[in-house]
């Protein structure tokens, strides 16, 4: 058996290759003493010194590939090392980044403090001066404040707050955002007209007098204070100290019978009416006060229009006054572009210059001082005499935008709407206006402002007054 192992294993070293080829498993030899180890491990550690390599382990190809194997995995862990190295100087870099950061800011902050407070303790005379200026015992004592400081410093603006009621302060909140024009939806109940949105959310302490009249009797009383320097036949100033001429126009929209509730506002509009307060119409002409009453909704035009004076102005319908484009006027006639050429030629008008949205809004229409010979339309049921403004719905009138966009006949409905508006002497207004997308609704500002709409429909009184709304890029 010894011979025979022998001759195969002479055989199968012929096959493979010289003795140098011949790759075995190094098996470190046995110490000297190697007899004294423990007697339970005894047989085993013999019969490792005396096992052979696998006879398969002198094939070239298959020890080359496990040598192959295992060059790979020593890469794939030096790179691992690698990149957690790379990791960790990366945490460690911006973790420095911050830290600096946080110390010029602290500097600075630290830096600012000890400069105001210099200011404060060696300040000049004059920055004394202004930081006391009417103070008791100050500079200027008693002149900080003027008799008609209500409105000081607020600009109007040509937008009608929407549903003004529901805001947190009615009327006030919307006179501080610089509108010049307020809406309150009334409901008649046991002789009194209350002011909400529906039936559930009316309460007996808000009517139309506590959050409308009785306020806006108080403000313009303060702004047309009595004393030694004034005198009755003085022009009563309106309630913006900015610009005393421009009324506040207060929406009035009948939820309930127009005929029933007719004289129950009629009655209250009484104390306006006996201080002059209320714009009217004596018969021939227009008399302008700071404040001019227009009737939606269910009002009654046929109780409008009863009497010869009035001062109660009605809400016309804008979808009944579209009219083609004069041909003879001065304006160039209407072109039929394309949607994408409409938004285009917006952006172009923005990039060029502002917003045509006047801070400061025209005065109300006077009939007998027309603006232009034009004469009114066939069709002059509604007038400055009996209406002030003219209305629709945006949604119903002009209808749904596509993608965002503006087709040819919407816009020429637009320009139709306040053409025929304007040559009848009346403020256009479109409700139901979009309000999101953001981008998108003030998209929409921005059309209507550039066909020049008389006035904003808003809900978003923030939006439209203190925010830079034009268009820009993006909708959102």
């Amino acid at each position: 058996m010894a011979s025979k192992r022998n001759q195969d294993d002479e055989s199968g070293a012929s096959l493979l290759g010289s003795t140098s080829d011949q790759r075995r498993l190094s098996v470190s030899p046995l110490p000297e003493d190697a007899e004294a180890l423990d007697p339970l491990f005894d047989d085993e550690v013999k019969d490792l010194s005396r096992r052979r390599t696998p006879r398969w382990d002198y094939i070239p190809f298959m020890h080359d590939e496990a040598r192959r194997r295992t060059g790979r995995q020593v890469s794939d862990s030096t790179d691992e090392k690698s990149i957690a190295g790379r990791r960790r100087r990366h945490c460690r870099t911006s973790i420095k980044v911050v830290f600096w950061v946080l110390v010029v800011l602290g500097v600075c902050n630290i830096v600012g403090f000890f400069v105001s407070l210099g200011r404060l303790l060696w300040g000049n005379d004059l920055d004394r001066i202004l930081s006391d200026w009417g103070k008791p015992g100050h500079e200027g004592e008693g002149l900080a404040k003027w008799p008609t400081d209500f409105s000081r410093d607020i600009m109007p603006i040509a937008c009608h707050s929407h549903n003004d009621y529901w805001r947190r302060v009615p009327l006030y909140d919307a006179i501080s955002a610089g509108c010049i024009s307020v809406e309150a939806d009334i409901w008649l109940y046991d002789d009194e007209l209350y002011v909400g949105h529906d039936t559930s959310s009316l309460t007996r302490n808000r009517t139309l007098r506590n959050l409308y009249l009785n306020p806006i009797v108080d403000i313009l009383e303060k702004q047309n204070p009595s004393t030694n320097f004034t005198h009755p036949s003085d022009t009563i100033s309106g309630i913006f100290d900015t610009e005393p001429s421009q009324p506040l126009t207060l929406l009035i929209d009948f939820k309930m019978d127009g005929n029933t509730t007719w004289p129950y506002l009629v009655n209250q509009l009484e104390p306006l009416l006996r201080r002059g307060y209320l714009t009217t119409f004596n018969g021939t002409d227009i008399v302008p006060g700071p404040v001019i009453i227009v009737g939606t909704g269910n009002t009654p035009f046929n109780l409008v229009t009863a009497n010869t004076t009035r001062h109660i102005f009605f809400d016309a319908p804008l979808d009944e006054m579209w009219e083609e484009d004069d041909p003879s006027s001065k304006e160039s006639p209407l072109k039929e572009p394309s949607s994408k050429v409409i938004r285009s030629t917006y952006k172009k008008r923005h990039r060029d210059g502002p917003s045509e949205f006047l801070p400061h809004p025209p005065p109300p229409p006077n009939p007998s001082t027309p603006s232009s010979p034009t004469p009114l339309p066939s069709n002059n049921t509604y007038t400055p005499q009996n209406s002030y403004f003219a209305s629709v719905s945006f949604g119903k009138a002009v209808g749904r935008m596509w993608r965002n966009q503006l087709s040819a006949s919407q816009m020429n409905i637009i320009r139709g709407h306040i053409r025929g508006a304007h040559r009848r002497g009346l403020k256009a207004r479109y409700w139901d206006l979009p309000n999101w997308p953001i981008g998108f609704r003030n998209h929409v500002w921005d059309i209507l402002v550039k066909e020049r709409i008389d006035l904003l429909n808003v809900d978003d009184l923030k939006g439209a007054t203190k925010v830079d709304w034009r268009e820009r890029e993006g909708w959102f």
